[in-house]
Order: structure tokens, then sequence, then C-alpha cells
């Protein structure tokens, strides 16, 4: 199968940098907030995001690895963070690509059940094939595809990559 690729390690990089100032506008109110990340490429992600955000801003960043099955997103989700410790904060949930919108709702779903100061989501990719109600605040590229076409987002050390196969 082809693999087109849809962004370069240097549009992904421009993409970071431009989602980072907007969470950064988002949440300046805020002295400290919560970049939650989707195991195993919304983590990564999420990385790149903190790191962005620590060069631009002074917000205080709390990294969270939130794991769900994807295959069944209705176990329970767990996450690396304790909810004491984002209760009341301003949090982001990201991933790196939004398709059906099942991985994004179980991981908003889990978030509610404490308060929060304010919720975001943030995606690299945004497919647009949503089944559920959800969207993406901060997303780096909407991309209109066919049901039977697949986005990777591949991160490597210096040549990340996004593709459509």
């Amino acid at each position: 199968m082809n693999k087109n690729i849809i962004l370069t390690h240097e549009q992904i990089a421009h993409k970071i940098r431009r989602i980072a100032y907007q969470i950064y506008e988002t949440f300046v109110d805020q002295d400290q907030i919560v970049i939650a990340g989707i195991a195993s490429n919304g983590y990564v992600f999420a990385q790149k995001l903190e790191a962005e955000l620590q060069k631009i801003s002074p917000l205080k960043v709390l990294l969270c690895k939130v794991v769900i099955d994807k295959e069944n997103p209705h176990l329970p989700v767990t996450t690396s963070l304790l909810p004491e410790q984002y209760t009341d904060k301003g949090l982001v949930l990201v991933d790196d690509v939004l398709n059906s919108g099942t991985t994004l709702v179980y991981g908003v779903k889990h978030f509610l059940e404490v308060p929060l100061a304010k919720f975001k989501t943030a995606v690299l990719v945004d497919r647009n094939h949503k089944k559920y109600p959800v969207k993406a605040d901060f997303k780096g590229i909407s991309l209109s595809t066919s049901l039977f076409e697949h986005v990777d987002v591949v991160f490597e050390e210096e040549s990340d990559y996004a593709c459509l196969s």
C-alpha cells in the first residue's frame, strides 16, 4: 500500500509550536496545567507539547499518561496521576489522531469525574469521521479521508512524520 506523507518533521514541529501557543493563550490565567496524553502516541505528542510550553511560557506543566484499551474503551481508564493531582486544574487531553472519537470521548468521560478549572482537547490530525459528539479544541491539521484510509503518526528522533495509507 502506498504511503503519502501528509506532515513532515518540520510541519509537525510547526504545528506543535502553534498548538503550544494556543494552549498558553487559553490557560494564561492558570499557574499550573496538566497535559494528559493518551498512550502511546498521544503521550509522545503530549511530551512534545510540554517541552514547547516550557520554552514559551511560565506555566508549570504536569504530564499525565492516560491508558485506554482502544479495543475495549469501556474498561476502566488508568492515569499516571492521581485524581487529586489534577482536581481544579486546567487540563488538555491529547491524542495523535482523532478518527471516530471513541478513544477521546472515553478519555473525556474519565476526566469529567473530578472538577477541573478548564478542560480542552488537542490532536495532531483530525480525520473528520466522528461517531461521537467530540471535537478537538486544538488541532494540527483537519483531513477529510475515506473510511478505508489510515493515518499513521510516527514519532522518531528528528524524523517525525504523518502519512496516509
